[in-house]
């Protein structure tokens, strides 16, 4: 007894450009589908972040949860968050040739702010 249904979609139709390729094209064309679906995704974190990932980056640097904290809202408010508040920091530190955590500290007391948003080309 034959229990199977017959497709009432377009299944059929659909497949057909698929038939004569070898699992290995099959394969292949999985993962140029799954690149092509992920790309926007890897652009979109690539070219932009958070100021809970700032934190979170800084918080690894060394820093008080408080400072960190203290240090993006002052990144933010610089208009230097596309550029990282971890990057700020750091690049302060080697502007400076000053230890990271000097360099964080410098920066929550509002020192090097405008050096900084010199550095990057960032008008007041």
């Amino acid at each position: 007894m034959n229990n199977h249904k017959t497709r009432s979609d377009d299944y059929i139709k659909r497949k057909k450009h698929l038939e004569n390729l070898s699992n290995q094209e099959l394969k292949q064309r999985f993962w140029d589908l799954a690149d092509k679906t992920t790309e926007p995704l890897i652009d979109l974190a690539y070219k932009n972040t958070s100021p809970a990932i700032e934190r979170s980056i800084l918080l690894r640097m060394g820093f008080s949860s408080i400072e960190a904290t203290s240090l993006v809202e002052k990144t933010i408010n610089h208009g230097l968050i596309s550029k990282g508040a971890g990057h700020v920091v750091f690049r302060y530190s080697k502007m400076q040739n000053i230890p990271i955590r000097e360099s964080g500290l410098a920066l929550n007391d509002d020192q090097g702010w405008q050096e900084i948003k010199d550095s990057f080309g960032v008008k007041s």
